[in-house]
């Protein structure tokens, strides 16, 4: 039977020790990606995405291939899932045949930490959970922000911005931030503020927030989860609680600007903005690679193979 620790369900369950080990190992892999490695050839991982994904899935793709792992990559279309196939069963039949890690995203929130109580005999990676949590996510971008502050963060104040109530990043990123120091504040629009974030991180005010603080984290307003129309056009909410330039300006010269994608430019940010050399969004897509390849190399070497 796999061990607990050796899934990756969200950052709550990895101590400060642990993610810094993560990271570092992120970076050894980003300093010596042009050697290349096949450390794990012959291996076998799933990529079970049964939610949109580009950025997130890509990225573990492109990080399991630079492993030398063989990747298969999992269509919901056309799986057995769509005649009623269990999720254990399906998780059960890839660990017949040889996949040891199982990266999943999937829209019920708890359904990979059930999966990962059970027997299956696989390793599982939580790729997003519903409107929960993001491990990997937050790892890239707590591995971005050290690029730019250095490794001791404690102090910094970090603003998460947007739509708090339905962003799966939101608790993974404090909880890895507060572990290493961080000052975490959040912000919004009243519709979109969430009760049970706010007792792990206080609520500022918008403008207060862009302007006090050393890290903007903007969040992506998800339309497909909301029920009605909150604002009148895209133009009315960028105006009221997006990045416009105007409000780039006002941030702390050192500051920079995050987002973890996709972007509705226009939206939440405008676009002038989004490839300002403070804004750091494109950086943290490069750096998912890395994190997701130290993510998978605790996984295999964890199971007993290097």
């Amino acid at each position: 039977m796999v061990k607990p620790y050796q899934h990756l369900l969200d950052t709550e369950f990895l101590s400060k020790e642990e993610m810094q080990s993560l990271l570092s190992r992120a970076r050894f892999f980003e300093e010596h990606h042009e050697e290349g490695t096949n450390m794990f050839q012959n291996r076998f991982v799933a990529n079970l995405f049964f939610e949109p994904s580009t950025r997130t899935r890509f990225s573990f793709e492109v990080a399991e291939k630079r492993l030398g792992l063989n990747v298969l990559n999992f269509s919901e279309e056309v799986s057995s899932t769509t005649k009623g196939e269990t999720m254990y069963d399906t998780v059960k039949l890839l660990s017949s045949i040889g996949v040891e890690t199982v990266v999943i995203r999937h829209r019920d929130e708890k359904l990979i930490a059930e999966l990962a109580k059970q027997d299956t005999g696989c390793t599982f990676i939580n790729a997003g959970a519903g409107s929960w949590a993001h491990p990997t996510q937050a790892l890239l971008d707590l591995y971005t922000i050290q690029q730019q502050f250095g490794d001791e963060i404690r102090g910094l104040r970090v603003a998460i911005i947007g739509d708090l109530k339905h962003s799966r990043v939101v608790r993974s990123n404090i909880w890895s931030l507060q572990k290493f120091g961080a000052e975490v504040v959040v912000s919004g629009p009243p519709m979109m503020r969430d009760a049970e974030i706010e007792k792990q991180a206080p609520y500022v005010e918008f403008e207060e927030a862009i302007r006090s603080s050393d890290v903007v984290m903007l969040l992506r307003v998800q339309l497909e989860r909301h029920e009605q129309n909150l604002f009148e056009g895209s133009e009315a909410y960028l105006q009221s609680y997006g990045m416009t330039q105007e409000r780039f300006a006002q941030m702390k010269s050192h500051a920079i600007l995050m987002h973890p994608a996709p972007m509705n430019r226009g939206v939440e940010i405008a676009d002038e903005v989004v490839e300002h050399p403070r804004s750091k969004i494109f950086t943290q897509m490069y750096n998912g690679v890395w994190t997701r390849m130290a993510v998978l190399e605790r996984a295999y070497v964890e199971r007993g193979g290097h």
